[in-house]
C-alpha cells in the first residue's frame, strides 16, 4: 500500500509531522502526546477494531510508517525545536515560491483568503481532525487536506514575518461545513500573487514597533553587522525585556562580534522564556561546538608540553654534570 501525499506541504518535500497526526503547527508537547494517544487506540494492532483483516493490515502500516515516526518527532523537546526551524525555513521558501502553491481543498482556498487567519485555521483544523482517522479508507485524502490547512497557515504567517510556534491567541471552535472539490479546473485553486494582509483586529503598535526592530537586527547580522543588530535589539529590549526571540538575536550578535560571555547572556534568558526557541537552539549548537574544540585544544597543548619535558626542569636543561 502507498502512502504518498502529494498535496500540502508534502508535495514540497516536507514531512508534514503535524498534519500525520493532526494537531497544528504549534503544538505543545503535551498536546502531541495526548494526540497520539487517541489515534493508537484507533490504529494500533492491540485495539484497533477494524472489520476486516485487510483494513487491519491498513491500519497497522499507517501507525507503523506514519503516526509513530510522526510521534517521535515532534514529542521529544530538541527533535520538535529542530523540525520548527525546518518549518522556518520552508515558510520562507513558500514566500518566495508563491506561485508553484496549488490548493485543491475549499477550506484551504477560504483559509488564504480569510481575515481571521488564527480562529479560522484552528476551526477549520477541528474539523477535519474529528474524522481524520474514522476511515482507513479516507487517511490519507484527510491527512492532505490537513496539510494544505498547515501549508496556508505557514505561508500566510510567513509572509507577515511571524512565527508558527508562538502560541496562538485561544479561541472557540465552530464546525464549518467541509466540502472537496474536484481537480478538474487546473486554476481553480491558484494562490493569487499578494496574500491578504493581517487579522481584523489592529496589531499592537509596540508588537509592530518589537518586530520592526528584529527583522532590521536579523538582516543586520546576515549583512555581518553584528554592532547594528546589537543597537536594534537593545530598543527592541526595553519594549519587550521577557522575549524569547530578541535574546536568541541578541546571543546571536554577540557571538558574531567573540563575546561569548554576552552571547552566553542572552542565550541562557532565550532558554529560559522559551527552551524551543529556534535561533537560541543553533546559537546554543554553535556555542557547544566552540567549546568542544577549544577544549579539544587545550588538551592536546597540555599533551604536548609534557611530552617535551615540561615545567622548569624541562627548561633548563637535564642532569648536571
Amino acid at each position: 500500500m502507498a502512502l504518498n501525499i502529494e498535496q500540502g506541504l508534502f508535495k514540497f518535500d516536507c514531512a508534514d509531522h503535524h498534519a500525520v497526526l493532526g494537531v497544528p503547527l504549534d503544538a505543545t508537547a503535551n498536546e502531541v502526546r495526548k494526540r497520539y494517544l487517541k489515534i493508537s487506540r484507533r490504529l494500533h494492532p492491540d485495539s484497533c477494531t477494524a472489520d476486516s483483516e485487510a483494513s487491519k493490515q491498513q491500519a497497522s502500516q499507517f501507525f507503523a510508517k506514519l503516526v509513530s515516526p510522526a510521534y517521535q518527532q515532534l514529542f521529544n523537546d530538541q527533535s520538535r525545536a529542530e523540525h520548527n526551524v525546518l518549518l522556518t525555513r520552508m515558510g520562507k521558501r513558500l514566500v518566495q515560491e508563491r506561485e508553484k502553491v496549488d490548493l485543491q481543498s475549499e477550506l484551504a482556498q477560504q483559509l488564504y483568503k480569510s481575515t481571521n487567519l488564527e480562529h479560522e485555521y484552528k476551526t477549520a483544523l477541528h474539523k477535519l481532525v474529528e474524522k481524520q482517522y474514522e476511515s482507513i479508507d479516507q487517511i490519507l485524502q484527510n491527512t492532505a487536506q490537513i496539510s494544505e490547512l498547515n501549508l496556508v497557515y505557514l505561508l500566510r504567517k510567513s509572509s507577515q514575518g511571524q512565527s508558527v510556534t508562538k502560541p496562538p491567541e485561544v479561541t472557540k471552535l465552530t464546525t464549518p461545513s467541509v466540502t472537496t472539490p474536484a481537480k478538474t479546473n487546473p486554476t481553480a485553486g491558484k494562490v493569487p500573487p499578494p496574500p491578504p494582509t493581517g487579522e481584523k483586529k489592529a496589531p499592537k503598535v509596540e508588537n509592530s514597533a518589537m518586530e520592526a526592530y528584529c527583522r532590521r537586527a536579523e538582516e543586520y547580522i546576515e549583512k555581518n553587522y553584528p554592532a547594528k543588530a546589537i543597537l536594534e535589539l537593545r530598543d527592541a529590549l526595553k519594549m519587550e525585556p521577557k522575549n524569547s526571540r530578541i535574546h536568541a538575536l541578541m546571543a546571536m550578535a554577540y557571538l558574531n562580534q567573540d563575546q561569548s560571555k554576552m552571547a552566553k547572556i542572552h542565550l541562557e534568558s532565550a532558554l529560559q522564556f522559551n527552551p524551543q526557541e529556534p535561533t537560541a537552539l543553533e546559537v546554543k549548537k554553535r556555542i557547544d561546538t566552540i567549546e568542544k574544540r577549544t577544549n579539544l585544544r587545550a588538551a592536546a597543548g597540555k599533551k604536548a608540553e609534557s611530552k617535551s619535558g615540561g615545567g622548569l626542569f624541562g627548561l633548563f636543561g637535564g642532569k648536571k654534570k
